[in-house]
């Protein structure tokens, strides 16, 4: 039996428990032989074999270890070491950089809610990373993401953690492998002992909607081997849509891989749902943009709201290009400034109603570039005509 302080391969001296699954066991532990101190934290975890532990057990363990030290990602904690020890028990041992923060599991067991923004963000670092490993070859298929196997580190980016269920693409077709997976999360062809780049895909819309209606998946009705999730949670149509594709029943209705997801994801258009016997094209799409600015029944894209510095401070000139005639109020006597205000405000609201856009990413660029102008052009002859009002007004008195 484990206890804290022991030293393992004169080099690892574990301090405290993180979890135990019956089959493993998870330590934090010190790296004695680490030469930077702020390296020195390593999670070990640990397998005996024998006992309840089956031969696929170790497999698995063996594979992960052999996969890991493959990878290289900052966004993966990094494979450090691999060892068997002999003293009475068989003990397999993994070392694997320790990443400081909190799972996004522990995060919903507080009550945390997750916004719409802080998912979409949450999606895309995760996207990036099944884009790394789906690309390599062979590539890589996580098989088991969920909240307690993403990491919201102190740097306040997701790390993606336990690769206990990982399975490389090398194998002939026609091979089956180890079931693996956790229910709610795990697509069905994953219990049918199969997994494609897709499964992971709806292992990580399961876990988004998770994040975002407090609900565990597997606690959530279906419908037509549907999650039923759009009634609990206030989101975009856009983002609603994009989610029920990536957990359509059939893989091959899922976004293909996680290229094509994040690209959906970034153009923030609604995709189509597939119906019960074709797949619409991905290029199929809906766009709310241009509905009017009086339009009341569509949702303004989440991500696109906030501040809107080239309204703000060339409203006499960024008004005409996105067509938001209330700006024409910036040119009456002594209430310029109010209107200025309002369209620094509501501005990216109203621009987006006023006109159509080809996507929320060319509608970003759009305003990223006024805000440069406004800040380049704008502000200095701002701050001239204040310094040349203020020296007549001292030159009147």
């Amino acid at each position: 039996m484990l206890q804290p302080e022991q030293i393992l391969q004169d080099r690892y001296q574990i301090q405290h428990q993180l979890g135990n699954n019956g089959i493993r066991q998870t330590w934090l532990a010190k790296d004695l032989l680490a030469s930077d101190g702020e390296n020195s934290t390593v999670v070990v975890k640990l397998l005996a074999f024998g006992g309840t532990i089956q031969w696929d057990d170790l497999k698995l363990f063996e594979r992960e270890a052999q996969i890991l030290k493959t990878i290289n990602h900052p966004r993966i904690p990094r494979y450090i070491d691999y060892f068997c020890i002999d003293d009475r028990t068989l003990w397999f041992g993994l070392i694997q950089q320790y990443i400081p923060g909190e799972s996004l599991k522990e995060k919903l067991a507080l009550g945390k809610r997750f916004t719409e923004k802080r998912a979409r963000k949450i999606a895309g670092e995760i996207l990036n990373i099944l884009m790394y490993l789906h690309e390599l070859n062979p590539g890589v298929l996580h098989r088991d993401i969920k909240p307690s196997n993403l990491i919201w580190g102190e740097d306040n980016r997701i790390y993606l953690v336990d690769f206990g269920a990982v399975q490389d693409k090398a194998a002939r077709e026609g091979v089956t492998f180890t079931v693996v997976g956790t229910y709610g999360y795990a697509p069905m062809e994953q219990f049918g002992g199969r997994a494609v780049p897709a499964s992971d895909l709806y292992a990580l819309g399961a876990t988004l909607i998770h994040l975002l209606t407090g609900t565990c998946p597997s606690d959530l009705p279906q419908q037509d081997l549907r999650l039923q999730f759009a009634d609990r949670v206030n989101l975009s149509p856009s983002f609603a849509s994009w989610l029920q594709k990536l957990i359509e029943p059939a893989p091959e209705q899922r976004f293909p891989d996680a290229r094509q997801a994040l690209n959906a994801l970034k153009s923030g258009l609604a995709v189509k749902s597939a119906n019960r016997s074709q797949l619409l094209p991905l290029r199929e799409i809906i766009n709310n943009s241009g509905c009017g600015i009086s339009n009341q029944n569509e949702t303004v894209p989440e991500e696109i709201l906030g501040w809107n510095w080239g309204a703000f401070l060339m409203p006499w000139l960024w008004m005409w290009p996105n067509q938001v005639w209330y700006g024409l109020f910036c040119f009456v006597p002594h209430g310029w400034w109010l209107m200025a205000i309002a369209l620094g405000a509501k501005g990216n609201e109203w621009a987006w109603k006023s006109r159509q856009w080809r996507s929320i990413e060319q509608f970003k660029a759009h305003q990223r570039g006024w805000a440069i102008a406004g800040i380049l052009i704008g502000a200095p002859i701002s701050i001239m005509l204040w310094v040349r009002a203020i020296a007549l007004l001292k030159a009147a008195f």
